[in-house]
């Protein structure tokens, strides 16, 4: 004798849900899902943009003010080593022309370096957007478990 299916519904509105409604809800809060974690990344992505833009903003700031100083510095310490040479055996001309030689080969080390410094500084800046890839590798397990 066969025995009667007991129901286990409760009355609640969620059980008595088609099975195609909860697809598609569960669809809808998919996508609901990806919207959010999409608009983390953007939100990261544009806080890196903008660190990057401020650093380089700064950098180029930078480079013009050093080019100015460069610039006069350069002429009064390239007058200033020619001035060393006073006494060689060089036409005046060639004595500027030494003691510019001079100073700019001094002025490009120290450019070289202030280039490298910050060049390293702005390769330590991560691009990946960390929160956004741990938030989808939490959503990855969460699916794998539900589903």
């Amino acid at each position: 004798m066969a025995t009667p299916r007991k129901s286990l519904s409760t009355g609640t509105e969620a059980e008595n849900e088609s099975l195609p409604t909860l697809v598609t809800r569960l669809g809808d809060d998919v996508m609901q899902l990806f919207d959010t974690k999409l608009s983390l990344l953007k939100v990261e992505i544009k806080e890196e943009a903008n660190a990057f833009a401020r650093a380089g903003t700064m950098i180029a700031l930078g480079v013009i003010i050093a080019a100015i100083g460069f610039a006069l510095v350069n002429v009064a310490a390239a007058f200033g080593v020619s001035i060393l040479f006073a006494n060689a055996s060089l036409s005046q001309p060639a004595k500027y022309a030494l003691g510019f030689v001079i100073t700019g080969v001094f002025y490009l080390a120290i450019g070289g370096l202030v280039f490298s410094v910050m060049k390293n500084r702005l390769s330590k800046v991560e691009v990946v957007p960390n929160r956004t890839v741990e938030e989808l590798r939490k959503d990855k397990q969460w699916l794998k478990k539900e589903l």
